[in-house]
């Protein structure tokens, strides 16, 4: 038997000026999980952490926490007494105080008994020996650990984590994210990560939910909604994707690049496969090679035929500019839908 949700929201909307920034969204937070909220800017994902937070209010629907209402379009419990720790993109430190006393801030007990407390939430992401330091003195991956770990320390029911790694270049968030998803896991707390990074939700999630246009698209396993993506749209949040028109015809799907098997009845439909979903071998029939260039791990290869292009990556290729290839769409990552 699963865990029982420690958040729960039930077709929350929120509306700006006539305009519906979410449209019926519903998700539950789980203890020990992490639930990762991804889309693009103005998908409104920001504005569900900001309700659940109690900084944002409801137009519609319910927010609960277990048993308790936390807020409905009438009734709002205020942010302070939710139980919710929250962690904002610049971290919001006190400049004032000193790393250990930013994380013992509005811990209960005496002082040396707060100190105490804060140095052991501080030795799980190795900074103990920067108790005593100025929040100006630190890296922004330190900083990011101590407004964690100072969110965690009033052991909270949930936390919520909006773009947590935004500021961080690419080497640094990839060991900071490692670091902080153990000490989150570790502490067995309800999760929710706010983030337009696709490679950062899939590493980080338990649970994702695929949000845009104020509208949840798909929630499932990373794994579940990358391979099986519930529309093209979903798929788009994911990673970069090739769509083709094609024509169902007793069960296959036919492009003008290849085929593949579909259950989807006859007609005319949309296939949707990844770059890195198409094998690709040079034939005596089939399309032109328009342009070969180097991308490190890979070679990007643009084909052509009959007025449509399909864009391909494989890790190597002998192909050249002008030379003919067919493909062979990767059936696992490859999908048709009517629209």
């Amino acid at each position: 038997m699963s865990e029982p949700a420690v958040i729960t929201l039930s077709n929350v909307r929120r509306d700006y000026h006539g305009r519906v920034a979410v449209k019926g969204a519903s998700l539950s937070l789980k203890p020990g999980r992490i639930t990762a909220l991804l889309g693009p800017s103005g998908s409104g994902k920001s504005t569900i952490l900001r309700m659940i937070a109690g900084l944002e209010p409801l137009d519609g629907g319910t927010i609960h926490a277990g048993d308790t209402l936390l807020a409905d379009d009438r009734h709002s419990i205020p942010p302070e007494r939710r139980d919710i720790g929250l962690v904002f993109q610049d971290y919001a430190l006190f400049p004032h105080l000193s790393i250990a006393d930013n994380v013992a801030f509005g811990l209960k007990g005496s002082r040396q008994s707060r100190r105490g407390q804060a140095l052991q939430w501080l030795a799980q992401v190795r900074l103990a020996d920067r108790a005593d330091s100025w929040p100006h003195m630190l890296s922004g991956g330190e900083q990011q650990r101590v407004a964690l770990v100072r969110a965690l320390a009033r052991k909270p029911r949930a936390i919520l984590l909006d773009e947590p790694f935004s500021g961080l270049d690419r080497h640094l968030k990839s060991e900071v994210r490692s670091s902080l998803i153990d000490t989150l896991r570790a502490t067995g707390t309800a999760v929710l990560v706010v983030t337009h990074d696709a490679e950062e939700a899939l590493m980080m999630a338990d649970e994702l939910v695929l949000m845009d246009k104020g509208e949840i698209l798909q929630s499932g396993t990373p794994q579940d909604c990358y391979t099986r993506p519930a529309s093209i749209a979903a798929a788009r949040l994911l990673g970069e994707t090739e769509v083709l028109g094609c024509t169902v015809t007793s069960g296959t799907a036919s492009t003008a690049f290849g085929e593949i098997p579909c259950d989807l009845p006859d007609g005319v439909a949309w296939l949707m496969t990844r770059p890195e979903s198409v094998h690709v071998s040079a034939a005596c029939d089939g399309g032109t090679v328009r342009s070969v260039t180097f991308g490190g791990t890979f070679h990007e290869i643009v084909l052509e035929k009959d007025g449509n292009t399909l864009r391909i990556r494989t890790p190597s290729t002998a192909l050249k500019v002008g030379d003919i290839a067919t493909i062979r769409f990767d059936p696992a990552t490859t999908h048709v839908y009517r629209s």
